[in-house]
């Protein structure tokens, strides 16, 4: 017994590395579940609450009730420059592995999941940094009422094959990672804030949340702003519907950057 005890941490560790991982470029939380998640809900972007907000897209979490769906929501990236990698589930050795989301410099690996709105299985389009300043493209984000100082506007494809929940098995997206992904993977990440957690530890407490209730269309799939529920700008799923992008709802005035980056479309201004 004693031998046991004296060589249980070095057994603990030996297990954990022997965990499988969705892949390189993410590190999974230790969820691992044999039940395949729900098909993504179709649903539209809410309003933008503020400039300098990104959005990011909801997803199906685990907790003991099952499946739960966390709103997609805009959030305060936690400094400038920073850009929201989705987490995503994987199949992995006959279980379905969780890996958290995270911010970088780069969007990283999400496992080919095409959750929308700029997020459509590789990379992002929704918007990219130049300096300090956020320039979003109003192809894609639902602006509201909000002014916002740069905008650019880039037409891209939004369905992207297969509108799968998780990567992996045989009703899996078959992605892997790229250059790009790896190399974000080498990154400095920054966890979810803790606006963000409390964003799902709320959603987890929602009865109507739960998959088993909504039958994939949760009643709040999108929040304007994270850890509320109620109130205005609250979005609900649509029926299962081809994806698209959503328009943005105003036009506003913009100020193009000192140095577009290429690829990006053009900068709107008046």
């Amino acid at each position: 017994m004693q031998i046991i005890r004296r060589f249980l941490p070095f057994l603990l560790l030996c297990c954990a590395l022997a965990l499988p991982a969705p892949s390189r470029a993410q590190v999974a939380v230790g969820i691992s579940v044999n039940v395949a998640p729900p098909a993504l809900p179709v649903y539209v972007e809410p309003p933008l609450p503020a400039d300098g907000y990104i959005f990011t897209p909801g997803y199906w979490a685990w907790g003991p009730s099952g499946y739960y769906w966390v709103p997609g929501t805009w959030v305060l990236p936690p400094s400038p420059g920073l850009l929201w990698t989705p987490g995503y589930w994987a199949f992995v050795n006959g279980a379905y592995v969780w890996s958290a989301g995270y911010w970088g410099p780069h969007v990283g690996f999400y496992g080919g999941v095409n959750y929308g709105f700029g997020y459509f299985g590789t990379g992002y389009e929704g918007g990219y940094w130049d300096h300090d300043h956020f320039f979003y493209n109003s192809a894609i984000h639902n602006f509201g009422a909000v002014h916002v100082a740069n905008v650019y506007r880039k037409t891209v494809p939004t369905n992207r094959g297969v509108r799968a929940s998780f990567a992996g098995g045989p009703r899996g997206t078959a992605a892997r990672p790229g250059p790009n992904e790896d190399a974000a993977s080498r990154e400095p990440h920054v966890p979810p804030s803790d606006i963000q957690s409390r964003h799902e530890t709320m959603a987890r407490g929602l009865h109507p949340a739960l998959a088993s209730v909504n039958r994939g269309r949760p009643p709040v799939a999108a929040t304007p702003k994270p850890a509320t529920f109620t109130g205005r700008g609250i979005v609900s799923a649509r029926h299962p519907a081809p994806p698209a992008a959503h328009p943005a709802a105003a036009r506003p005035q913009s100020a193009p950057p000192a140095h577009a980056p290429e690829g990006h479309g053009e900068t709107e201004h008046r």
